[in-house]
């Protein structure tokens, strides 16, 4: 809630599709930029894809 970005997950260009396997998804494994594990909490998270964005919320439970 404090406005801070934990990480920020670049992908690159992705053809359209499910993508089931980690290396190609949008995947997150609760760690920040330095590698430590975030605390549990409420996580913003903004998915953009060219002139699409969405923000939606996230919880994290330990």
């Amino acid at each position: 809630m404090k406005g801070q970005l934990v990480r920020r997950l670049a992908m690159g260009h992705q053809a359209a599709g499910i993508y089931k396997s980690q290396s190609h998804a949008a995947y997150w494994d609760g760690r920040n930029q330095l590698g430590e594990f975030v605390a549990s909490g409420v996580y913003f998270y903004t998915l953009t894809a060219g002139e699409f964005a969405a923000t939606r919320r996230m919880l994290i439970l330990k």
